[in-house]
């Protein structure tokens, strides 16, 4: 399976300053148990925003640069989308595969992946990137929405949409 994990705030804003827009605890760690053991798949400043800009413990990387010089140690360096989309399809076929980011990344994958894990977060993070509006779009349907949680003062929930018209890599 292909699946998109983020987080986004009531604005489905995502992100700003190349980091995230909240401090949540119970999402990392929801984040970390999922990935870990797992393909995540990224573009390059979403593994320069990682501590010392190193790849994450436990997890097979595939790193998008658009510049053939970047090459990171770690990972599996792809520099285009061609080649990126092929290497996952390539590693879909034994194991589940995380799209982990940024937003150009999340948006370009939403035609390919099965399911997106959405933390919803009730708050306006005041967000310079955003993810597409999973309940106005008929291609998904949220099919999982768990209770309300209240993670370092801001109440989430951890939902799942299924994307019912997947396209093929």
């Amino acid at each position: 399976m292909i699946i998109s994990i983020l987080s986004a705030d009531n604005k489905w804003g995502i992100g700003k300053r190349n980091g995230l827009l909240f401090s949540l605890p119970l999402d990392m760690k929801f984040f970390r148990t999922t990935t870990s053991g797992h393909v995540v798949a990224m573009g390059e400043n979403t593994l320069l925003s990682f501590p010392n800009s190193k790849p994450l413990k436990n997890r097979t990387h595939i790193v998008l640069s658009a510049d053939p010089t970047h090459n990171y140690e770690g990972v599996i360096n792809v520099h285009s989308f061609e080649d990126f989309l092929k290497t996952i399809k390539e590693k879909a076929l034994n194991e589940d595969v995380y799209i982990i980011g940024g937003a150009s990344i999340y948006n370009q994958m939403i035609p390919y992946v099965d399911k997106i894990l959405l933390t919803k977060v009730y708050e306006d993070g005041g967000a310079e990137v955003f993810f597409h509006n999973l309940d106005e779009d008929p291609n998904f349907e949220c099919v999982e929405m768990g209770e309300p949680l209240i993670d370092n003062g801001y109440e989430i929930r951890f939902t799942t949409y299924v994307n019912k018209n997947k396209k093929s890599i």
